[in-house]
């Protein structure tokens, strides 16, 4: 079998590729929460966008796996001491999982790292199906696509250390716009799917939409843990239930293409999470997210915030005045700009695109 393998890495091209995602209602696909307030029925909403996370395997030494990523050290090991608590540990458990070595796993991301938009999770489920493809082509069992996600999370969950959303491995192999809805273990599926928009609205939608980079990466364990801490300890209750409450009043909205209405649910579940944790915007963001409820948009950070990204919705002529303001104060901070919006409907993808 390793024979066939090795074959098979020299004479084709192993790849896979994913969308990255903008978000609302993030934390609730974490089970720390959608247990305790499954009487609410929480969701999340989020958008899969055309920035997508490429990863290739490629033939290596005997025994050793390397993993190489824009904005990380390359790292190679043995396949039997091959680290989880390393920057890439996420990609090392996966490929510990697969047991198969002699290989170089090249991760390549078009959005900036360490932005808030999912990216580990979706190089997560990128690498999965490059494995997929692998096992395909050398006549082996492969990981159902419907299970992809699953698999990706719970490994993801299991080198963690701490408890983990599910919403980036769905919207990256799914694509689209969608509301996903949180049930968990004792149903047959642990969450339910709702598409809000047909593919062939996308292009004009994404005119009510902005997306900016502050230049400073996140680390979303910070915010994440304290809200964990937060909830379980009993703090915060009233606010996660408005924050479910906001979400679901902001997909109904958005189902309507009430842009309005959408835009004030938005705003104020930001409200609501700055007051609980104030650092969860930067001094840009803060500043990006002041500009747009100055001109009538609704802003948010994009994941567990802490710097990274901040989107924005709006009417396309609210959001045409806000695009200049805010290029104004992200052309004051290095690195910062705004990024393209292009809505992915394709989901995960295997073969180069």
């Amino acid at each position: 079998m390793r024979t066939i393998i090795d074959e098979i890495l020299k004479s084709e091209r192993i790849e896979a590729s994913a969308p990255c995602r903008i978000d609302m209602g993030g934390t609730l696909d974490i089970s720390s929460f959608y247990y305790p307030l499954s009487y609410l029925n929480p969701c999340t909403f989020n958008i899969a966008l055309a920035m997508r996370t490429r990863v290739q395997i490629v033939p290596f030494e005997k025994g050793v796996i390397k993993i190489s990523s824009k904005g990380f050290e390359s790292a190679e090991y043995p396949v039997e001491k091959v680290p989880f608590d390393h920057p890439m540990g996420l990609m090392f458990a996966i490929a510990a999982y697969f047991q198969i070595d002699a290989i170089h796993i090249i991760i390549e991301s078009t959005s900036p790292p360490r932005s808030a938009l999912g990216g580990s999770s979706v190089a997560a489920v990128a690498l999965i199906a490059a494995f997929n493809l692998l096992l395909e082509k050398s006549g082996r069992p492969m990981v159902a696509y419907d299970q992809i996600p699953l698999l990706a999370h719970g490994i993801e969950e299991s080198v963690a250390g701490v408890p983990c959303g599910f919403q980036d491995q769905l919207a990256a192999v799914y694509g689209g716009i969608n509301a996903w809805y949180w049930k968990g273990a004792g149903f047959s599926q642990p969450y339910i799917r709702k598409p809000l928009l047909k593919p062939e609205q996308y292009e004009l939608f994404s005119n009510h939409l902005l997306l900016a980079y502050c230049g400073i990466p996140h680390e979303s364990k910070n915010i994440n843990g304290q809200w964990v801490k937060q909830f379980i300890t009993g703090e915060c209750r009233t606010q996660w239930v408005e924050i479910v409450n906001c979400t679901r009043s902001f997909v109904d909205a958005f189902s309507s293409f009430d842009i309005e209405e959408a835009v004030k649910h938005l705003n104020r579940e930001t409200a609501i999470r700055v007051e609980m944790t104030p650092d969860v915007l930067d001094d840009t963001g803060s500043q990006l997210v002041n500009l747009a409820l100055d001109n009538n948009c609704g802003a948010r950070f994009t994941g567990a915030g802490g710097g990274g990204c901040v989107w924005a919705l709006g009417n396309e002529d609210k959001i045409s005045e806000l695009r200049i303001v805010w290029e104004q104060i992200l052309s004051e901070r290095e690195e910062a700009c705004l990024l393209d919006v292009n809505i992915d409907a394709s989901g995960l993808l295997t073969g180069p695109v």
